[in-house]
């Protein structure tokens, strides 16, 4: 049987709500890194009781760079946004020696899909916030 070369994909896309206000931080590099977290809806028809239910999840975001900065300026809680990005496993041990297994998202583009209130400078309207590549050197640098 000849061998099978699979290539490999990661890229999610979802659409939902800001669960809280966005985090903005810097590395000790001077590197800016955005975390937030969205909610996203699944809504549904019961074939039994005939009633719609909804099924959230809820995901942690993390997108860099000027990217970062923006996001950090522009979005707040229960803002709509579009996320486009990759799929990426952390691990790390608590200091009570507990392993902390984390999937977030760190994304490749943002779009705000919520018009800004009339008080932010020269924003997006709704707009689009696009990450560069992240070389593995900055990813290292992070302390939290």
């Amino acid at each position: 049987m000849a061998e099978l070369r699979l290539g490999s994909l990661n890229y999610i896309a979802v659409m939902g709500r800001l669960t809280h206000d966005p985090e903005l931080k810097y590395t000790p590099k001077g590197n800016a890194v955005c975390n937030f977290g969205i909610a996203v809806n699944r809504r549904w028809k019961d074939k039994e009781t005939d009633e719609w239910k909804d099924e959230p999840s809820f995901f942690r975001v993390q997108t860099w760079g000027k990217a970062a900065e923006r996001c950090g300026e522009y979005l707040k809680k229960g803002c709509a946004v579009l996320i486009e990005g990759r799929l990426r496993s952390r691990s790390w041990s608590t200091q009570d020696g507990e392993k902390r297994i984390v999937v977030e998202i760190v994304t490749n583009r943002v779009q705000i899909l919520d018009k800004l209130s009339p008080d932010a400078e020269a924003g997006p309207e709704p707009g689009v916030v696009e990450n560069i590549d992240i070389p593995k050197e900055q990813l290292d640098d992070i302390p939290f």
